[in-house]
């Protein structure tokens, strides 16, 4: 038999050939999205009626003239301006949609009444 000599490459200069391989972790979502800025934005320039909704029940219509981390200011036509803290603020919507809810309501009761 032969003398054979084993040859064992050394794993320094293959690290160094090779591209280096890192660890990648799943990224955690972004804590903000920015939509609600987006929101805001769009709303306050259009000065589109909103409807907001606070967390006794209470329903407030007026306008967004400006937004913060904390609050918005709510302008209104009949009553004085508000500044009303966020964490107050059950919901809101464009007046619109309460008036195509509303809306619907009535024509779903008028349906209602052709079939008695």
């Amino acid at each position: 038999m032969a003398n054979r000599k084993l040859i064992r490459p050394d794993m320094n200069e293959l690290k160094k050939e090779l591209p280096s391989r890192s660890v990648r972790r799943k990224q955690s979502p972004p804590e903000q999205t920015n939509a609600e800025e987006f929101y805001y934005l769009k709303q306050m320039a259009a000065k589109t009626p909103m409807v907001v909704i606070l967390n006794d029940g209470e329903e407030l219509r007026g306008w967004i003239e400006w937004y913060d981390k904390g609050a918005i200011k709510l302008n209104r036509h009949a009553g004085p301006n508000l500044l009303i803290q966020k964490h107050y603020v059950k919901y809101m919507f464009k007046e619109e949609e309460l008036k195509r809810v509303r809306g619907r309501r009535v024509t779903e009761s008028d349906d209602a009444d052709d079939r008695s």
